[in-house]
């Protein structure tokens, strides 16, 4: 298999816990780094009290080599899977941990029988648009970021076949 696909065979995804809640947001903390600076804000993931959604069952951790490589923070609605946060460490990005996180999500979306997954993004991300887009999502609209003002958030959705 090859790593560039984040295929790494040690790698797993497990159910984060309340121990894991430093090691998340110190991650999310360094994954969003860089658009922290350009920004001059901290984006919504970096600020996130994690408490709640690590007690609801919705943060996913994305292991290798013995670390903490990834996060995937998932919401279940009723008609879709919201994904509220993915971040890759810097340490890991570049070997496809961010798609396979997405992938992950979908097979959730799947065995809870929703039809469509779906996230936002700032409209200043335009990397994030375009991995996103380039995975099978949508823009679907954008928004005023109601916790940044002057902000723009980016609604992206993907529908799931079968």
């Amino acid at each position: 298999m090859n790593k560039a696909l984040g295929a790494d065979s040690d790698a797993k995804i497990r159910l984060a816990g309340p121990d894991d809640r430093v090691a998340i947001e110190a991650l999310t903390e360094e994954a969003y780094r860089p658009y922290t600076e350009v920004f001059d804000a901290p984006p919504i993931p970096v600020t996130e009290d994690y408490r709640p959604h690590i007690a609801a069952g919705g943060v996913w951790l994305l292991e290798s080599e013995g670390r903490l490589a990834g996060v995937i923070v998932l919401e279940n609605e009723p008609d879709h899977l919201m994904i509220f946060s993915v971040a890759v460490s810097p340490h890991f990005q570049g070997r496809g941990f961010g798609i396979r996180l997405l992938r992950w999500a979908e097979e959730r979306a799947r065995a809870a029988n929703l039809p469509e997954v779906r996230l936002y993004t700032n409209a200043r991300m335009e990397k994030n648009i375009a991995l996103y887009s380039a995975f099978g999502f949508t823009e679907t609209g954008r928004r005023a970021n109601p916790m940044r003002p002057g902000w723009t958030l980016v609604d992206m959705a993907k529908r799931l076949e079968g």
